[in-house]
């Protein structure tokens, strides 16, 4: 029956092979002019007019030539299983039905009717859940008839599969302006594909799940280019094939710094750069700039600690990072840069600064001086830093020296690791005290134990 009784009309029953009993009727030449509103009945064969309870009512949804409306939703189209969702479409002053249809139901979704035509309706869900999830239109109807249907909504729910996933930046979250970082989306859940979200929504990105040699999942995806005009913070999902709908619970939050051309400040440590494991770190940022904060980053790490700056007497700041007690993992090369309040923007980086560990090997390797530890001013001398343990490097160190050390690769010779560092006499206050320490690749901050210090003595050198 035709809900204004233009239309009706009868099919006998048949049985499914789900045991349930029904009639299919064809309602052709459907036109946008007008609503198609029906409802069915049953009744036996001896009592024609006595009929069951109506059905349900359902409405065909015509795709009319009127202008589409506007579909959004309300606090974001991605949304956390369990939050509350509203759903808006926009139509024209005269409208005065609305529907909201999810793609593949039967029947529309929801409808409202006004007594007086409104420009939009609202559509709450208090509690979103997985079969939310979909792709939606809505419709408009007045009295000249249906309207196109909107753009496709399509609603996400997240935090559906609790198996996490991680978002990290290559080397580090500094980026360049203008230049592109890749940002890895990872998990140990066999996740089909990942989608990266910008924070704002104004980028996405998916890309299919690849496994690792270390047995992990992951995507890459390239963003950029970047500039300080704008933030650049990410998260990330998995979700599995059939259900591109469903997303996992979020990563962690990931933000991209980007690194200007401000003066870059200087990071230094009292405690020098060559460590044992158990002693105290702290490094300082500073600057003759009047940065109010500086951030600290170390090579492979996709996080960023950041601090308040403190002002010297005289025009300038700083900051003291407390890395607390020394471990294997604190190893690895670092940076800072300074910023201030009313920008995004960092300044420049400043020099890298490698913290090396004692003690990872247990190697000890042997120090030498040819052709001896006293020398003539003008004579060239050579350390030789050995190891019949395979290292593939060597480290020289002078003890109080300001300068940074010296670094070979190593050489098999005569059944031994060894590395020449040559010197001359020539160079100023080459006397001191000297130790080499061996390094392999894999772990290129963290050294092996201490070779026994040998002392250089350059004569006629004034020793204060």
């Amino acid at each position: 029956m035709k809900e204004d009784q233009k239309f009706s009309w009868t099919m006998p029953t048949q049985n499914t092979n789900s045991g349930v009993f029904q009639a299919l009727f064809t309602v052709d030449h459907v036109t946008p002019n007008q609503r198609w509103r029906f409802i069915c009945y049953g009744y036996y064969q001896n009592s024609s007019h006595l009929w069951s309870v109506p059905s349900n009512h359902l409405e065909l949804l015509v795709s009319g030539t009127l202008q589409k409306p506007i579909l959004w939703a309300e606090p974001s189209s991605v949304i956390n299983i369990g939050k509350p969702i509203t759903i808006w479409c926009k139509g024209t002053t005269k409208t005065q039905v609305y529907f909201v249809h999810k793609v593949g139901s039967p029947a529309p979704w929801k409808g409202q009717t006004f007594h007086r035509p409104d420009i939009k309706a609202m559509f709450s869900i208090t509690s979103v859940e997985r079969h939310h999830a979909g792709q939606y239109h809505c419709y408009c109807y007045n009295s000249v008839g249906w309207s196109e249907h909107s753009d496709t909504l399509e609603l996400v729910v997240t935090g559906v599969y609790l198996s996490k996933v991680f978002l990290s930046a290559k080397k580090s979250p500094v980026v360049k302006s203008g230049e592109y970082k890749i940002l890895q989306c990872s998990s140990q859940e066999k996740y089909y594909s990942f989608i990266l979200m910008e924070e704002e929504q104004k980028f996405s990105s998916t890309m299919p799940s690849q496994k690792t040699n270390t047995g992990l999942f992951q995507a890459l995806f390239r963003v950029g280019p970047v500039n300080p005009n704008q933030r650049w913070r990410f998260t990330c999902y998995g979700y599995y094939q059939n259900s591109s709908c469903l997303w996992s619970v979020p990563s962690n939050n990931l933000e991209l710094l980007v690194s200007g051309l401000s003066k870059k400040p200087s990071l230094l440590t009292q405690q020098g750069s060559v460590l044992a494991p158990g002693e105290d770190l702290t490094l300082q940022c500073c600057s003759d700039m009047s940065y109010d904060r500086f951030a600290l980053s170390k090579e492979g790490r996709s996080d960023l600690p950041q601090m308040s700056a403190h002002f010297t007497q005289v025009e300038g700041s700083h900051a003291n990072f407390t890395l607390g007690s020394v471990k294997f993992s604190t190893g690895g090369r670092y940076r800072c840069y300074g910023s201030y309040i009313s920008s995004s923007e960092l300044s420049a980086p400043s020099d890298p600064l490698d913290i090396l560990i004692t003690g990872q090997f247990l190697v000890t390797p042997n120090l030498s001086v040819h052709p001896g530890t006293t020398v003539s001013s003008g004579e060239n001398v050579t350390l030789v830093c050995q190891s019949s343990i395979p290292m593939d490097s060597f480290f020289l160190f002078k003890k109080g020296a300001s300068h940074s050390y010296m670094h070979q690769l190593s050489k098999y010779q005569d059944s031994q690791y060894e590395a020449e560092f040559p010197m001359s006499a020539e160079i100023s206050a080459l006397g001191g005290i000297y130790t080499c320490f061996g390094s392999n690749n894999s772990f290129p901050y963290l050294l092996s134990h201490s070779s026994v210090p040998v002392e250089i003595i350059v004569s006629g050198e004034m020793i204060l």
